[in-house]
């Protein structure tokens, strides 16, 4: 599983090492070594499993797709990006979280009990 393309489609073969990789980035982390040049690419098509060789001098549009099963594997990379946000459980689920945009100059409540018994005995007195 590639952490770097979020929608890898196939895995390449490096030349240099003869093992698989979702990317480049991921040969670089875990191998010493750069990552060979070749002209000719062996994929492996993650959908049917089945590998593949590609000769990139005559790459053309309907390469694009596993000879297999038509996965189309070129696709634009989806990579992570850090996102900041609340953790929390599923809002469909659990929606304590969320905050009802109907309900206008609610009191918010303290968790702390003495507070809001003097709240109530100003209210009270007033």
């Amino acid at each position: 599983m590639c952490k770097h393309i979020l929608n890898a489609q196939v895995t390449i073969r490096a030349p240099c090492c003869r093992q698989w990789f979702d990317c480049a980035e991921c040969h670089a982390e875990t191998q010493d070594h750069p990552l060979a040049k070749t002209i000719e690419m062996a994929f492996l098509c993650k959908k049917c499993k089945k590998a593949f060789r590609k000769d990139i001098t005559l790459y053309e549009e309907s390469d694009e797709y596993c000879p297999h099963c038509d996965n189309h594997y070129v696709l634009e990379a989806k990579t992570a990006k850090p996102v900041v946000g609340v953790e929390g459980e599923d809002t469909r689920v659990d929606n304590r979280m969320l905050r009802d945009e109907r309900i206008k100059d609610a009191k918010i409540r303290s968790t702390n009990l003495d507070d809001d018994l003097e709240e109530f005995m100003k209210e009270l007195n007033a």
